[in-house]
């Protein structure tokens, strides 16, 4: 039986490589038994590469052996999982009743790997073409404990991500641009974002004497003054949030003189302030 199942793990381990190099910083406790912890940015980072997500109770487990798991960082453990198919959360792959898949899990204080048999999973993954009953996380870690909290909490963030109006993922920053107005303290910053499919996006920041700063985001080719914020742990927010830069770089600032350029950093550094911190569990 033992040799049968290193045969499993030897045909999985060349079969489905490990991806990507997230990894949780929670404790094994925390990673059982504590669904809450994982933040937005934390589903959506797994969501967005995940070409299915699947729901899912494990069978079997077995520890890879250290020689077989290249790349495993300190205080984890790699396992070889067998599972059985509960439902297709998000995705229109076929997949067998059963599921053979790799995983890197966070040991205990003492040294020993969680006990995951007959728990229920959330897997983020991609197929292998010419097999259904196997699967290749898109992360060492993109196995979650399922609950009923976290599956409503990430449903939206996939139906945001694949309904017809989805946001682009952001790049960088295209250009940016400070107009004075005819007023003291009177001027308006735009912010052109890039994305990965080229898709319009752009940040505006309104400034009126004795009226606080507006901002919006625009997700069309209109600039639209009356743009609004996007609501925290939302799609539009993780998208900037998450991957907009900290500063401003100067490159991109096309204003000439310098009154206009410090603006437009000062506007820049103003939005991102207004968004606030991208919170992540994983490293």
């Amino acid at each position: 039986m033992r040799r049968q199942l290193r045969l499993k793990i030897a045909t999985i381990s060349a079969a489905v490589m490990l991806t990507g190099s997230g990894s949780f910083s929670l404790s094994a406790q925390e990673f059982n038994s504590t669904p809450s912890a994982i933040t937005y940015a934390d589903l959506a980072d797994l969501a967005d590469p995940a070409e299915m997500v699947v729901r899912a109770r494990i069978k079997k487990q077995a520890e890879v052996e250290p020689e077989r798991a290249p790349g495993l960082q300190a205080g984890w453990a790699r396992l070889y999982i067998e599972a059985e198919t509960l439902g297709l959360i998000s995705g229109s792959s076929s997949l067998g009743e059963s599921l053979r898949y790799l995983v890197d899990v966070p040991r205990d204080s003492k040294g020993r790997a969680p006990k995951l048999k007959k728990r229920e999973v959330i897997l983020f993954a991609r197929p292998v073409p010419g097999n259904a009953n196997q699967l290749r996380l898109v992360a060492p870690d993109a196995q979650l404990m399922w609950s009923e909290q976290l599956e409503a909490r990430l449903r939206p963030i996939l139906t945001g991500m694949l309904g017809p109006d989805s946001r682009p993922a952001i790049t960088g920053i295209r250009d940016a641009l400070s107009i004075r107005g005819n007023l003291a303290g009177e001027s308006e910053t735009q912010i052109f974002l890039s994305t990965e499919n080229d898709g319009p996006v752009s940040v505006s920041v309104i400034r009126r004497p004795g009226m606080v700063p507006r901002w919006g985001v625009s997700w069309s080719e209109i600039v639209d003054q009356a743009a609004r914020p996007p609501q925290r742990a939302t799609l539009e927010w993780y998208r900037l949030a998450c991957f907009l830069p900290a500063r401003l770089p100067g490159s991109v600032n096309l204003a000439r003189d310098s009154g206009s350029r410090a603006q437009a950093v000062a506007d820049y550094d103003f939005v991102v302030s207004q968004l606030g911190s991208c919170t992540r569990t994983r490293s």
